[in-house]
C-alpha cells in the first residue's frame, strides 16, 4: 500500500535500503502506528540514517501526502491496513484507536455539520477555533480533524511543510561556522620547534624507572604543519557569490594555526600576476613566477571560482579580459603549471552544478578536481587535499 512512499523517498535522495524498508513495514504491521503523526515519526526514525537527509524526507513526506489527497486519507489507509492487528498487542483494557476510532470521529463530524448553524470558538463540541473540540483549528485535541486555518499542534503534515531541517542538508551552501568545521579536516599536527613541552606520561615512566628520582622528559609542541594557498576569483560572474567567498575567507582565516596561510585573487583565470586583494589594484600584485619559485610543492591549494569565461580567456595569449593583464601565456598554461607544481590542489565552484557543462568549466575540471561549494562538497575537497600521494 505504501510502496509509492518508498520510491518517492529514493527519488528525493533519501538512501533507503530494502532492509530498512522491510523493518518499517514490519513495524507498521504489528501496530506501532495509530495515526499520521506516528507514521511520520516512525518512518523517519527507521528510514533516515542521517540528519542531513531530514529535509529530503520532509519533501518526500509532503509529496506522498499530497499524492493521496489529504492526511485524512492516509490515516484511513493506515487504519484499514492494520485492521484487526492492534487488538492482539494492546494490554487488556486499553482503548483501541484506528479504524473504529476514526470512523466514529467521521460520524461525529457528519453530525456536527448537519446540526451546526453558526460559528463557535473555544468550545469542546462544535466545529470552531481554539478550545478542545476535535473539529476545527487552533485548538488542542490529540486526535482531531483539522478544518481550515493553520495548525498550532505541530502535526506531521504541517511539520513536513515547515521544512524545519532545511539547513541540515549537505547540498546547501555554507555559512562561516560550517565552513570552519569542514576546514578543520585540513589540520595535520606535527611536532616542531624547541623541546619546551613536558611529556607527562614519559616523565612519570622515567621517574618510576629511576627509583623515584624526578626525571623530566621534554618534547616539541604539536603544531598544525599545513601550509595553505587560497586563490579566489573576484568580480564579473562571481559578484553573486561575493558574500559566500567572503565567508569562506573568514572561515579559513579564523581556523588559523596553519603553519603558513596565503591568499590572492584573480579574475576569471590565473595569468602572469595575482592580486593581493579583491579590489584587484594593478599596483598590488604578485607574480605567478615568484610564487612557483618560492612556495614549496607541499602547500595545499584551494582555488575558488565559477570557471565560466570566454574560451579565448582560457586558451589564447593576451586573452585576459583585464587590460592590466598582458598575459604572454594562455591562462590554461598557468593553470597547468600550478597543478604541476603543487601536489594537492582542488577547485571549489559556487555555481549550480548544472552550469558545469560550459566548455571552460569542463576544461578547468580536467586540470583540477572540482567540487561544489557546499557542506558536502567542501568536505570532499578537504579529504582530497589531505590524502597521501
Amino acid at each position: 500500500m505504501f510502496t509509492g512512499f518508498f520510491y518517492i523517498l529514493k527519488n528525493k535522495g533519501v538512501p533507503v535500503s530494502i532492509t530498512e524498508w522491510l523493518t518499517f513495514v514490519e513495524a507498521l504491521s504489528i501496530g506501532h502506528v495509530k495515526d499520521l503523526d506516528e507514521f511520520y515519526t516512525l518512518a523517519r526514525a527507521i528510514l533516515v540514517k542521517s540528519e542531513a537527509h531530514y529535509d529530503h524526507y520532509d519533501c518526500a513526506f509532503e509529496e506522498f501526502i499530497e499524492g493521496h489527497g489529504s492526511a485524512t486519507v492516509i490515516s484511513e489507509q493506515i487504519a484499514g491496513w492494520l485492521k484487526g492487528q492492534w487488538e492482539s498487542i494492546l494490554p487488556e483494557g486499553s482503548s483501541v484507536e484506528g479504524e473504529k476510532g476514526f470512523e466514529e470521529l467521521l460520524r461525529k463530524l457528519e453530525e456536527r455539520l448537519k446540526e451546526q448553524t453558526e460559528q463557535h470558538d473555544g468550545g469542546s463540541k462544535w466545529i470552531g477555533r481554539g478550545g478542545t473540540s476535535p473539529f476545527g483549528h487552533s485548538g488542542r485535541h490529540p486526535n482531531g480533524i483539522g478544518i481550515g486555518g493553520e495548525s498550532h499542534g505541530g502535526h506531521a503534515a504541517q511539520l513536513a511543510r515547515e521544512r524545519r531541517f532545511r539547513n541540515y542538508r549537505t547540498d546547501l551552501t555554507l555559512d562561516v561556522r560550517q565552513m570552519g568545521l569542514a576546514m578543520r579536516g585540513l589540520r595535520q599536527l606535527g611536532r616542531t620547534g624547541p623541546e619546551d613541552e613536558l611529556a607527562l606520561p614519559e616523565s612519570i615512566e622515567a621517574t618510576a624507572a629511576n627509583a623515584g628520582d624526578i626525571s623530566l622528559i621534554w618534547r616539541r609542541r604539536r603544531k598544525n604543519a599545513v601550509k595553505l594557498l587560497l586563490l579566489m576569483d573576484a568580480g564579473g560572474s562571481m559578484d553573486p557569490f561575493a558574500s559566500l567567498c567572503d565567508q569562506l575567507f573568514s572561515a579559513v582565516h579564523s581556523t588559523a594555526h596553519f603553519r603558513d596561510f596565503r591568499s590572492y585573487y584573480f579574475h576569471n583565470c590565473i595569468y602572469d600576476d595575482l592580486y593581493r586583494d579583491a579590489e584587484r589594484r594593478d599596483t598590488d600584485t604578485v607574480s605567478m613566477e615568484y610564487l612557483l619559485r618560492t612556495l614549496d610543492p607541499e602547500y595545499k591549494v584551494i582555488l575558488v571560482g565559477d570557471a565560466t569565461m570566454s574560451p579565448w580567456e582560457l586558451s589564447q595569449k593576451y586573452g585576459a579580459i583585464d587590460f592590466s593583464q598582458r598575459n604572454e601565456e594562455p591562462g590554461i598554461v598557468w593553470l597547468r603549471k600550478l597543478a604541476g607544481h603543487f601536489t594537492h590542489c582542488v577547485w571549489l565552484n559556487p555555481a549550480d552544478s548544472r552550469s558545469w557543462i560550459h566548455p571552460t568549466v569542463k576544461a578547468v575540471g580536467d586540470i583540477f578536481p572540482m567540487f561544489p561549494l557546499t557542506i558536502e562538497g567542501l568536505g570532499h575537497a578537504v579529504k582530497k587535499l589531505v590524502v597521501k600521494k
